[in-house]
């Protein structure tokens, strides 16, 4: 009996991974519970293991009195003799108890007290355990299958492999070995339920940094990570240090460490590209494997960004129902939009798109000046206007509507055609509005001096005798060599 005790403890020590303290705790209080029960009371109960814990013995604690009042807690000199002849009144002897003297209630008690609290510590310490694993990679293997969930076999605990965790390309036989990601472990009556991920983000992650000594000394980073689990997965790194290529460090010799993350997950499609804070940049780049000429930002607060691929391009960079362009979109947090060269050409776009466009597929661009340099006139208009004398669109815009129709050789839809072209692709300034205001234009010798009023600060000229806006009177004073 005392060597099953002996083999108990230690299967509970190494095998559940209880602690030994523990264990001791839980045996001392369901015998000292047993005591209670069968005496009353435990504070003069004592517990002893023997060593290498091949037995237990209990002692009671019992003070030496003339008479006795407490059978449970006192003993008189003449039994307290009995065991030791050196014992006076006062003293305390601790009496070995016979656990015969225990009823058959108080002993399955300290039984079933111990089982429960035991499993109830190992269920504790194991969800501990694996509670701090939450986020790392564990290795098991396939046991069974319910209900396309996996249950594997990590040891001392069962792991579960979720269906929706599982990857499409992958298949289990049983005893398979399973690499997983530990995504949550819960507290269920049975014990810790450990969750376990194929398919997250934080998977290929955990593989990199295993094959990449440079992401595990955090000489390169990874930034962030999209995966479509079983198609294709894009990374995003940046290092740390100028010598060393994040890309090529991923990527490895000839491709071996690439390839060893590709083995890991099936031959899922991986596309590893360097991260850059200038958003076209890191666009181009998280469009690969397809060749991006050029990146343009349509609206910045609502991340809407324009990509112009070569027409041979546009499938790749879309890539098969749109997956290559929607990865790219979460992975720069932004909405790209996809177009060929001849495709681009053909939209509508603003003044400020087109004149992005003239730079990139011109040396040089010059502002438009000319009525022939506005794009859609008519060569026979441009040539009736500049029979007229009007080749510059000021020249053009500073004649009213009557001076307009007054030229020769020219319709009237022809002239609100221009008009509109105008409006379209130049901006008017400054002259425009100082002619509304009536502000002689510089150079013409019909500039007033003009004053600011001392009450309201509106503008007012010497020959006012009253400001137009707040109506106080005013008065103007020239000195001598003013007037001169």
């Amino acid at each position: 009996m005392s060597s099953e005790m002996a083999e108990a403890i230690r299967q509970l020590i190494y095998e559940k991974g209880i602690s030994e303290d523990l264990v001791i705790k839980t045996i001392e209080d369901s015998l000292l519970a047993a005591y209670k029960k069968r005496y009353g009371t435990s504070e003069n109960a004592v517990v002893r293991f023997r060593e290498n814990y091949e037995g237990v013995d209990i002692f009671a604690k019992k003070t030496i009195v003339e008479e006795l009042d407490d059978p449970v807690l006192e003993i008189t000199l003449d039994e307290a003799r009995a065991y030791s002849e050196e014992a006076e009144i006062g003293d305390i002897l601790e009496l070995p108890v016979d656990p015969r003297e225990f009823d058959l209630q108080s002993v399955m008690l300290a039984k079933q007290t111990t089982r429960q609290n035991l499993r109830e510590i190992s269920r504790d310490t194991l969800y501990a355990e694996y509670k701090s694993k939450v986020g790392e990679i564990i290795i098991g293997y396939y046991q069974r299958d319910r209900n396309g969930n996996i249950y594997v076999d990590l040891g001392r605990v069962e792991g579960v492999l979720p269906k929706k965790y599982q990857s499409p390309r992958e298949t289990y036989h049983p005893n398979d070995r399973i690499k997983a990601y530990i995504v949550e472990v819960n507290k269920t009556k049975t014990g810790p339920q450990i969750v376990l991920s194929r398919t997250h983000a934080e998977f290929v992650r955990k593989i990199l940094e295993l094959e990449v000594p440079e992401i595990y000394d955090n000489i390169v980073e990874v930034f962030k990570i999209v995966r479509e689990p079983g198609y294709r997965t894009k990374i995003s790194v940046f290092s740390k240090r100028e010598d060393v290529d994040p890309v090529g460090a991923c990527v490895g010799l000839k491709g071996i460490r690439i390839q060893s993350i590709i083995r890991e997950l099936e031959g899922e499609k991986i596309d590893v590209l360097k991260y850059d804070i200038d958003p076209k940049r890191f666009i181009k780049n998280a469009l690969s494997p397809a060749d991006v000429k050029e990146v343009f930002i349509l609206d910045e607060p609502k991340r809407m960004a324009l990509a112009v691929v070569p027409d041979n391009q546009l499938s790749v960079a879309i890539g098969k129902q749109g997956l290559n362009v929607r990865l790219a979109n979460r992975l720069c947090d932004w909405n790209i939009d996809v177009k060929t060269e001849e495709q681009f050409y053909q939209m509508d776009r603003s003044v400020d798109l087109k004149r992005a466009v003239s730079e990139l597929f011109t040396e040089e661009e010059e502002e438009i000046t000319r009525l022939s340099e506005l794009p859609g006139v008519p060569e026979s208009a441009v040539a009736a206007l500049k029979a007229g004398g009007i080749e510059l669109i000021e020249d053009f815009i500073s004649l009213s509507e009557e001076q307009q129709a007054a030229l020769g050789g020219i319709s009237a839809e022809e002239l609100q055609a221009i008009r509109g072209i105008i409006d379209e692709n130049v901006e008017v300034v400054e002259e425009e509005a100082a002619a509304e205001e009536g502000i002689p234009e510089e150079g013409t010798g019909e500039e007033e001096e003009a004053y600011e009023c001392p009450d309201c600060g509106a503008r007012v000229t010497p020959e006012m005798t009253h400001c137009p806006s707040c109506g106080v009177e005013l008065s103007f004073e020239y000195e001598d060599d003013q007037e001169s």
